[in-house]
């Protein structure tokens, strides 16, 4: 696994699709199994604690990239939901509306994107989520119709598949956080070779 940083408080990793965090000692933030991307870790839980409060205050910055199916209306947009999860499939979340009585409870959802590159079948977007719930960019993109390609748990029956592309095109590309030095560091990962070749021509 490739480190992209480490010092004595932190490692910073490129993690491969495929493999669970729960894999990982202290990892300071969620990635999903099939996501690939910076993941940061902490090698002790003072420096763990100080992390998860910035994912927590919305203070630390992330960027993914991901390939939608079809083409978004909007080429920016904001998407504000209560997450929850679902009753019909406990492994699965569920977007909530503020006015649905089942509402009560869940949490809020915000996830931005922008459109980086238009295909006949698939928007490559840019996604910085504000909020980190579980499965979060998955579940708004599949409730704006435009699932994550080769998403097979929100995707939707049919849907095009780029070929070649055997897991869900989401990838953690950026993330901005303060060290426990109280230095602001930016770590980047380009998208890998695997998806790559998967994007339309």
């Amino acid at each position: 696994m490739e480190i992209i940083y480490e010092d004595e408080n932190i490692q910073v990793v490129k993690k491969p699709a495929g493999i669970s965090i729960d894999k990982f000692e202290k990892p300071a933030h969620r990635l999903d199994k099939d996501t690939s991307g910076v993941l940061l870790l902490a090698k002790d839980d003072k420096t763990l604690e100080f992390l998860q409060k910035q994912f927590k205050e919305r203070k630390a910055k992330k960027k993914y990239l991901a390939l939608a199916v079809g083409n978004l209306k909007n080429k920016q947009a904001k998407i504000e939901t209560l997450l929850g999860r679902s009753p019909k499939d406990r492994r699965k979340q569920k977007v909530y509306l503020s006015h649905d009585p089942k509402a009560k409870g869940k949490r809020t959802a915000i996830t931005e994107y922008k459109v980086l590159q238009r295909f006949k079948n698939y928007d490559l977007i840019e996604v910085e989520p504000q909020t980190g719930r579980k499965h979060q960019i998955r579940v708004h993109l599949a409730y704006l119709g435009h699932p994550i390609a080769g998403d097979k748990m929100y995707g939707f029956k049919n849907q095009p598949c780029p070929k070649g592309l055997s897991r869900q095109f989401l990838h953690s590309s950026f993330l901005r956080i303060e060290l426990p030095s109280g230095e602001i560091k930016e770590f980047e990962s380009a998208l890998p070779k695997n998806l790559k070749q998967c994007l339309p021509n």
